[in-house]
Protein backbone atom coordinates (compact mmCIF):
# COMPACT_ATOMS: atom_id res chain seq x y z
CA UNK A 1 0.00 0.00 0.00
CA UNK A 2 1.29 3.46 -0.87
CA UNK A 3 1.05 6.56 1.28
CA UNK A 4 -1.56 7.90 -1.16
CA UNK A 5 -3.74 4.77 -0.91
CA UNK A 6 -3.33 4.70 2.88
CA UNK A 7 -4.43 8.33 3.16
CA UNK A 8 -7.46 7.73 0.96
CA UNK A 9 -8.47 4.59 2.87
CA UNK A 10 -8.00 6.26 6.27
CA UNK A 11 -10.06 9.30 5.32
CA UNK A 12 -12.78 7.39 3.47
CA UNK A 13 -13.18 5.00 6.42
CA UNK A 14 -13.08 7.69 9.12
CA UNK A 15 -16.25 8.73 10.97
CA UNK A 16 -15.90 12.52 11.29
CA UNK A 17 -16.96 13.91 14.69
CA UNK A 18 -18.50 17.09 13.22
CA UNK A 19 -20.23 18.29 10.06
CA UNK A 20 -17.24 20.58 9.44
CA UNK A 21 -14.89 17.59 9.51
CA UNK A 22 -17.23 15.65 7.20
CA UNK A 23 -17.18 18.49 4.64
CA UNK A 24 -13.41 18.73 4.81
CA UNK A 25 -13.05 14.95 4.49
CA UNK A 26 -14.98 15.10 1.21
CA UNK A 27 -12.65 17.85 -0.03
CA UNK A 28 -9.56 15.85 0.96
CA UNK A 29 -10.80 12.63 -0.64
CA UNK A 30 -11.71 14.52 -3.83
CA UNK A 31 -8.18 15.95 -4.00
CA UNK A 32 -6.69 12.48 -3.45
CA UNK A 33 -8.90 11.09 -6.23
CA UNK A 34 -7.93 13.90 -8.61
CA UNK A 35 -4.21 14.18 -7.84
CA UNK A 36 -1.74 11.34 -7.37
CA UNK A 37 0.65 13.97 -5.91
CA UNK A 38 -1.90 15.27 -3.33
CA UNK A 39 0.46 14.43 -0.46
CA UNK A 40 3.48 16.21 -1.94
CA UNK A 41 4.39 19.81 -1.21
CA UNK A 42 4.73 20.35 -4.95
CA UNK A 43 0.96 19.81 -5.33
CA UNK A 44 -0.26 23.38 -5.61
CA UNK A 45 -2.20 25.22 -4.50
CA UNK A 46 -3.34 22.54 -2.02
CA UNK A 47 -1.78 19.44 -0.47
CA UNK A 48 -2.37 17.16 2.49
CA UNK A 49 -0.25 17.45 5.62
CA UNK A 50 -0.43 15.67 8.98
CA UNK A 51 -0.04 16.74 12.57
CA UNK A 52 -0.30 15.66 16.18
CA UNK A 53 -1.67 17.33 19.27
CA UNK A 54 0.14 16.17 22.43
CA UNK A 55 -1.64 16.19 25.79
CA UNK A 56 -0.67 14.78 29.16
CA UNK A 57 -2.35 11.44 29.95
CA UNK A 58 -4.52 13.25 32.52
CA UNK A 59 -5.45 15.84 29.87
CA UNK A 60 -4.48 18.76 32.10
CA UNK A 61 -1.79 20.24 29.84
CA UNK A 62 -0.94 20.49 26.14
CA UNK A 63 2.50 20.62 24.54
CA UNK A 64 2.63 23.31 21.85
CA UNK A 65 5.32 24.75 19.64
CA UNK A 66 5.76 28.43 18.88
CA UNK A 67 6.17 28.13 15.12
CA UNK A 68 9.07 30.21 13.84
CA UNK A 69 7.58 31.28 10.49
CA UNK A 70 3.97 31.69 11.59
CA UNK A 71 4.86 33.26 14.97
CA UNK A 72 1.96 31.46 16.65
CA UNK A 73 1.42 28.50 18.99
CA UNK A 74 0.42 25.28 17.22
CA UNK A 75 0.34 21.52 17.51
CA UNK A 76 3.16 19.65 15.77
CA UNK A 77 2.92 18.77 12.10
CA UNK A 78 4.11 19.16 8.58
CA UNK A 79 4.65 17.76 5.15
CA UNK A 80 4.79 14.17 4.01
CA UNK A 81 8.30 13.05 3.09
CA UNK A 82 9.68 10.37 0.77
CA UNK A 83 9.68 7.09 2.66
CA UNK A 84 6.57 7.88 4.72
CA UNK A 85 4.26 4.87 4.50
CA UNK A 86 1.13 6.03 6.34
CA UNK A 87 -0.60 9.28 7.18
CA UNK A 88 -0.48 8.39 10.88
CA UNK A 89 3.23 7.72 10.45
CA UNK A 90 3.72 11.22 9.02
CA UNK A 91 1.95 12.75 12.03
CA UNK A 92 3.95 10.68 14.51
CA UNK A 93 7.28 11.43 12.77
CA UNK A 94 6.53 15.16 12.79
CA UNK A 95 5.57 15.08 16.48
CA UNK A 96 8.79 13.31 17.40
CA UNK A 97 10.97 15.57 15.23
CA UNK A 98 9.42 18.82 16.41
CA UNK A 99 8.96 17.98 20.10
CA UNK A 100 11.99 15.80 20.76
CA UNK A 101 9.71 13.30 22.55
CA UNK A 102 10.33 9.69 21.62
CA UNK A 103 7.76 8.11 23.92
CA UNK A 104 4.31 9.11 22.70
CA UNK A 105 1.04 7.28 23.29
CA UNK A 106 -0.20 7.74 19.72
CA UNK A 107 -3.79 7.23 18.55
CA UNK A 108 -3.74 6.27 14.83
CA UNK A 109 -7.35 7.40 14.23
CA UNK A 110 -7.62 10.97 12.92
CA UNK A 111 -8.89 13.46 15.49
CA UNK A 112 -9.94 16.30 13.20
CA UNK A 113 -9.26 18.05 9.91
CA UNK A 114 -8.30 21.64 9.23
CA UNK A 115 -7.69 23.62 6.06
CA UNK A 116 -5.55 26.72 6.41
CA UNK A 117 -3.72 29.09 4.09
CA UNK A 118 0.06 29.12 4.42
CA UNK A 119 1.74 32.13 2.84
CA UNK A 120 5.32 30.97 3.49
CA UNK A 121 5.02 27.45 2.07
CA UNK A 122 5.58 28.40 -1.57
CA UNK A 123 6.72 32.02 -2.09
CA UNK A 124 4.40 33.94 -4.38
CA UNK A 125 1.57 31.41 -4.03
CA UNK A 126 -1.06 30.99 -1.34
CA UNK A 127 -0.96 27.32 -0.46
CA UNK A 128 -3.61 25.52 1.56
CA UNK A 129 -2.51 22.81 3.95
CA UNK A 130 -5.23 20.20 4.22
CA UNK A 131 -4.17 18.98 7.63
CA UNK A 132 -5.12 15.60 9.11
CA UNK A 133 -4.61 15.83 12.86
CA UNK A 134 -4.01 13.02 15.31
CA UNK A 135 -3.78 12.77 19.10
CA UNK A 136 -0.92 11.61 21.31
CA UNK A 137 -0.23 11.64 25.02
CA UNK A 138 3.07 12.05 26.83
CA UNK A 139 4.14 12.57 30.43
CA UNK A 140 4.77 16.18 31.32
CA UNK A 141 8.26 15.33 32.58
CA UNK A 142 9.35 13.98 29.16
CA UNK A 143 12.46 15.62 27.76
CA UNK A 144 11.08 17.84 25.01
CA UNK A 145 13.20 20.22 22.95
CA UNK A 146 12.92 23.08 20.49
CA UNK A 147 13.47 22.18 16.82
CA UNK A 148 14.73 24.43 14.01
CA UNK A 149 11.11 25.13 13.06
CA UNK A 150 10.15 26.50 16.47
CA UNK A 151 10.96 29.43 18.70
CA UNK A 152 9.79 27.54 21.78
CA UNK A 153 8.18 24.24 22.85
CA UNK A 154 6.26 24.40 26.09
CA UNK A 155 3.67 22.61 28.20
CA UNK A 156 0.63 24.82 28.79
CA UNK A 157 -1.97 24.10 31.47
CA UNK A 158 -5.40 23.91 29.87
CA UNK A 159 -6.63 26.66 32.15
CA UNK A 160 -3.73 28.93 31.13
CA UNK A 161 -3.37 28.63 27.36
CA UNK A 162 -1.63 31.29 25.28
CA UNK A 163 -3.47 33.25 22.59
CA UNK A 164 -4.50 30.55 20.09
CA UNK A 165 -6.20 30.45 16.71
CA UNK A 166 -9.79 29.16 16.81
CA UNK A 167 -8.79 25.95 15.01
CA UNK A 168 -6.34 25.14 17.82
CA UNK A 169 -9.02 25.67 20.46
CA UNK A 170 -11.36 23.41 18.46
CA UNK A 171 -8.61 20.77 18.16
CA UNK A 172 -7.94 20.80 21.92
CA UNK A 173 -11.67 20.57 22.62
CA UNK A 174 -12.04 17.54 20.34
CA UNK A 175 -9.01 15.92 21.99
CA UNK A 176 -10.59 16.34 25.41
CA UNK A 177 -13.78 14.68 24.15
CA UNK A 178 -11.74 11.80 22.67
CA UNK A 179 -9.98 11.34 26.01
CA UNK A 180 -13.31 11.41 27.88
CA UNK A 181 -12.62 14.68 29.70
Amino acid sequence: MTLHSDARAVLAGWAPPTARDADLRERYVALLDARPDALERSCLPDHLTAGTLVLTPDADAVLLNHHRKADSWFAFGGHCEPGDATLAGVALREAREESGLADLGFDPEPLNLDEHAVEFCSPGTTVHHLDVRFLATAPRDGAHRVSEESLDVRWWPLDGLPDLHDDMRRLIGQALVRLGR
